[in-house]
């Protein structure tokens, strides 16, 4: 049966801005480390390269000198995962920093398509609609100038299905 639309869910804890450690200390800005969290077990390669596409996405908005030589360090944790997960941590995250009040040149938003076998866009695909896809597409939006500031594919599709 299909899942009902809506359960995959993030919870995201921010903690700092905070004294850094020397070792992981920035002179001209905060380091931010955003660490993924499974439902069940431990961090594995997949969650690892999550971690650098949201750290990287959220390093896009977060202004970072304000803060000098401190550390934020952001938690997701998993609670479900019904598909589009890679988008619900994207925003997850974003709510999270908004949420802690830290200075952002903008908001971000996360965006899952799936481009079934016929070639049709599925928008917030399903875990069994994307087990089915020839290409799953993610992207982080963001709110000001609506630029894409993260795109992540897996699976093939030609250059003008992504336009």
């Amino acid at each position: 049966t299909p899942s009902p639309p809506g359960s995959t869910s993030v919870l995201a804890g921010l903690y700092g801005p905070a004294e850094a450690k020397s070792s992981r200390e920035l002179p001209d800005r905060a380091a931010l480390e955003v660490l993924l969290r499974p439902k069940v077990g431990l961090p594995g390669v997949l969650e690892r390269s999550r971690e650098q596409l949201l750290r990287q996405t959220c390093e896009a908005v977060l202004l970072g000198g304000l803060h000098p030589r401190t550390a934020v360090t952001l938690v997701l944790q998993v609670l479900s995962d019904a598909g589009s997960l890679l988008s619900c941590c994207l925003n997850a995250a974003c709510m999270g920093m908004l949420d802690a009040g830290l200075p952002l040149s903008s908001l971000f938003c996360g965006v899952t398509c799936a481009l079934d076998p016929s070639g049709a866009i599925v928008l917030d695909p399903d875990t069994q609609q994307e087990q089915e896809a020839r290409a799953v597409l993610t992207f982080a939006i963001d709110s000001a100038e609506r630029k894409v500031l993260m795109a992540n594919t897996k699976g093939s599709c030609s250059v003008e299905e992504v336009r």
